[in-house]
């Protein structure tokens, strides 16, 4: 092993949590061992983390930042993440215009969590093995695992070239996918929208009569809460699907691996935690089966459809509970 890999392997081992444990109940996937860490990913969660972290000092705090962040943190992931890239880019559990499409996905890459042939292949690979040692995120191999741990480190079976031929060749059939795997336009989008936030919220304080100084430091708020804070939030929101589902909850089905219903992550990302329901019958896009399972993505595909701008929606099929 090379000094470097050495070096890589023991600062992960230092700065992070094992990433599986003693009573994990299956093994982590093949080649994540010894582990070396994916310093891009390291970066990038650990620097949008510390950022975030500046809301709390007093000067990055307004209440019209908290409100905007919040705002935008129900938009990004309901139709970035949640409408963009999982219903609609993963199971196509409906059909929608392909300039409708690809602005799903521009908000999705607003959210910092790869591309979206990327992150359908990741996705697609999980339901195909989900709970056993390929699936690359089970927190069946340590909830820490599941939840991020994945992420810090490099895994062979995710490697684009091969991930990518056998689980997204759709994607990439689309010339603006493979654009956006190319150019640095994850990188390009992320800056454009911190400008947005930023020259928005500039223009918005001068005209109710802000210096200078308050403007900039008004607009910098905004985007620490609105870009960063919302960032993250996001992320956990994706992340504790992954983890939280496939551990704590309900079952209405008898799948053959451990996804389970979690009312808190059922509520918190607008219909994701009915992660049973959706493992029972991927390609439907209500995750909501009985009628207290709120499911407000569901509800956006829907309200799509009356303005004529999805169809061909996937219900849920007849499933023995």
């Amino acid at each position: 092993m090379a000094a470097s890999d050495r070096d890589s392997t023991a600062a992960i081992a230092l700065a992070i949590p094992a990433l599986g444990s003693a009573g994990s109940r299956i093994a982590l996937p093949e080649g994540v061992r010894p582990y070396r860490v994916d310093w891009v990913n390291v970066s990038v969660i650990g620097t949008f983390h510390a950022l975030a972290l500046l809301a709390l000092l007093p000067g990055f705090f307004n209440w019209t930042a908290l409100i905007v962040a919040i705002i935008a943190a129900r938009l990004f992931g309901l139709i970035g993440i949640n409408i963009g890239y999982h219903r609609l880019l993963t199971h196509r559990g409906f059909k929608c215009p392909k300039w409708l499409e690809h602005c799903f996905v521009v908000v999705a890459i607003c959210c910092a969590e790869d591309t979206p042939a990327r992150w359908v292949a990741v996705h697609r690979r999980h339901h195909e093995k989900s709970d056993d040692q390929p699936d690359p995120h089970s927190p069946l191999a340590g909830f820490f695992w599941g939840h991020i741990g994945w992420l810090l480190v490099k895994n062979p079976d995710l490697a684009r070239l091969g991930i990518y031929d056998r689980y997204a060749k759709d994607i990439l059939r689309d010339p603006f996918y493979v654009a956006l795997e190319r150019n640095a336009w994850q990188l390009k989008i992320m800056l454009i929208q911190i400008n947005v936030f930023f020259f928005a919220a500039l223009v918005a304080e001068f005209a109710m009569g802000g210096t200078w100084p308050e403007a900039v430091q008004f607009a910098l708020s905004v985007v620490v809460w609105a870009v960063f804070v919302r960032t993250v939030f996001v992320w956990h929101q994706t992340w504790a699907v992954n983890s939280f589902t496939h551990m704590w909850g309900y079952r209405n089905y008898e799948t053959d691996e451990d996804s389970r219903n979690n009312w808190f992550i059922g509520l918190l990302a607008h219909g994701e935690g009915w992660h049973n329901n959706h493992h029972a019958d991927q390609r439907s896009a209500r995750h909501g089966h009985r009628w207290w399972e709120f499911d407000t993505t569901y509800l956006t595909i829907r309200l799509l459809e009356k303005l004529g701008l999805a169809s061909d929606i996937v219900t849920p099929r007849k499933l023995t509970k």
